[in-house]
């Protein structure tokens, strides 16, 4: 028996068989040519299909694992048309009268090259996205339809790493795990992987594919990081059982359906749901969210070539409040920045994104954008419970000028004779240490808080989340973020306002019941860790 060790990114026991994820290799050949616009036709054709391929791949991951998790694979529609990158293949070609496969493999080392050396994580992460685009076209260039080759009959998936497009082709039916050599809990393999609800573990190094072959048998510990290879029987024995309690316990959260999340004691906690899109609202009612605690509104944004319009924002607002049947909806305004870059808006390059800006200071320094969200908000407000939440927050003076704007929004709809909801609860996001620490300020101004532990985690710890190089350092239980939240809620308490948190750590049963004693009253995960989290806080007794 042979055991590997890596991070496991979604918690579950996997027993099976090995089979090692093969790409067919592309091999690239120099060669001369004479008709150079014959070339360009080339990449052209071959781009076509490439967009066609991409655009059956993002369904596929829209039905899957939904709209923000899809992203990805319109970005790589937009990659194909990007100017610097298209004049670089023309370049190659039109100069070095070139074959157009040679053209788009120095294109994609050069760009892939580029972006790798930038300080930057998010930017870094664009290299593997650049290399996977051209591959894609190299493919259609050489007419070569087989992608990879993969026997698919139940299997535990071991590869290098996969590209995204990689993992939603596979089918997750006949995937019991997947083990990468390489790969971050910030990859997109491990957020797709946690989506589908397959076990994952990333990052057992490079002599773990040395040293397997196909067909050999394995057991995958997605709570512990380790994978079994020809495990002993006494290890069988005891993994088997492992995945059987945990199977088990899965069967009775689904008895937790319709009914309430009560501690031991009597007390009531809400679980909310969070989601990316419309499209997710099946998985908040499959999985008997009490509501939505976080609608991230941002993609209308990012899957528009243009500023959303008032009236598209408002059908979409529309549509989830009419869904959720009266149940709170809370939709976070506009956080578009960091991580999340939308060309037309504009945004100047920045050498810290992540302290730059972004969220709600774009709203509050291009006042026309905000405007037009919040007057679809208010329309929508009367087909459901909505709150509004605002991200991003770090004084008094923010919280101001967005309830001086609300108030401006909610006049001018009512003196047009549109009807607005009195009911609205507004928010903020407590996911930066200020935020945390003047919460005794905030709290009178607002209904409620909600914790965005992600970006709280890695403002406190001054780690930046999409850098896999200091991942160890990203410590979540850390004991300063836990006080800033206990911080957070006494003073929401103090001054009549609830407090929830719509970060991973809301998702972290080991927490849940540190977060009740705090006071938290709401917590909003993923769809698939509703009811997980429910069954945590059942077995809670706060008395003790």
């Amino acid at each position: 028996m042979r055991i590997y060790t890596g991070k496991g990114v979604y918690g579950a026991v996997a027993i099976g068989k090995i089979a090692v994820f093969k790409r067919k290799e592309l091999s690239v050949k120099r060669f001369h040519v004479e008709d150079r616009n014959k070339e360009k036709k080339r990449v052209e054709a071959a781009k076509n299909v490439a967009r066609e391929e991409l655009q059956d791949i993002y369904d596929k991951a829209l039905k899957e694992v939904g709209e923000a998790n899809a992203q990805i694979f319109e970005m790589h529609m937009m990659m194909l048309d990007d100017v610097d990158y298209n004049d670089s293949i023309c370049n190659i070609i039109e100069t070095q009268a070139v074959n157009a496969e040679y053209a788009v493999a120095v294109t994609s080392d050069n760009f892939s090259e580029m972006f790798s050396s930038m300080e930057d994580a998010y930017m870094k992460e664009r290299a593997a996205d650049i290399r996977d685009i051209s591959n894609r076209l190299i493919r259609k260039l050489q007419t070569d339809k087989d992608e990879n080759t993969l026997e698919m009959d139940k299997v535990i998936i071991c590869a290098d790493d996969l590209a995204p497009s990689e993992t939603v082709l596979l089918d997750k039916d006949k995937v019991l795990a997947f083990v990468t050599s390489h790969g971050s809990s910030n990859s997109h393999t491990a957020i797709l992987a946690r989506n589908m609800n397959i076990p994952a573990i990333i990052g057992v190094g490079d002599e773990f594919l040395q040293e397997i072959s196909d067909g050999v048998s394995a057991i995958v510990d997605g709570f512990t990081g380790e994978i079994y290879v020809e495990p002993d029987e006494k290890t069988s024995k005891k993994l088997l059982k492992k995945q059987q309690k945990d199977e088990e316990k899965r069967k009775l959260l689904q008895e937790l359906r319709g009914k309430e999340n009560i501690t031991r004691d009597g007390k009531k906690i809400n679980v909310y749901a969070n989601i990316g899109s419309v499209e997710n609202i099946g998985a908040v009612l499959l999985n008997d969210a009490d509501g939505i605690g976080l609608f991230r509104s941002e993609f209308l944004y990012l899957e528009s070539k243009d500023y959303p319009t008032e009236e598209r924002q408002f059908i979409a607002y529309r549509k989830v409040l009419e869904s959720m049947a009266g149940k709170r909806v809370i939709i976070r305004t506009l956080d578009i920045g960091a991580d999340k870059q939308v060309d037309y808006f504009g945004l100047k390059k920045e050498e810290n994104p992540a302290l730059g800006c972004r969220a709600i200071r774009i709203c509050l320094t291009r006042p026309e954008i905000f405007k037009t969200q919040l007057r679809a908000l208010y329309r929508a407000s009367t087909y459901g419970n909505l709150g509004i939440m605002f991200p991003m927050i770090t004084s008094v003076r923010e919280v101001e000028e967005i309830l001086s704007m609300c108030s401006e929004v909610k006049a001018e709809l009512i003196n047009e004779g549109v009807e607005v909801s009195d009911k609205i609860e507004l928010g903020v996001m407590i996911e930066t240490p200020a935020a945390a620490i003047i919460s005794d300020m905030l709290a009178p101004m607002v209904d409620f808080f909600s914790v965005g532990t992600n970006d709280l985690t890695q403002y406190t710890l001054a780690c930046d989340r999409q850098n896999p190089e200091i991942e160890d350092f990203m410590d979540t239980h850390h004991e300063a973020i836990l006080r800033l939240i206990a911080t957070a809620a006494d003073n929401a308490h103090k001054h009549g306002a609830w407090i929830g948190i719509c970060g991973e750590l809301a998702a972290d049963t080991s927490l849940t019941e540190r977060f009740l004693r705090m006071g938290i009253d709401e917590l909003s995960v993923s769809p698939s860790f509703v009811l997980n989290v429910r069954g945590a806080i059942r077995d809670i007794d706060l008395t003790k």
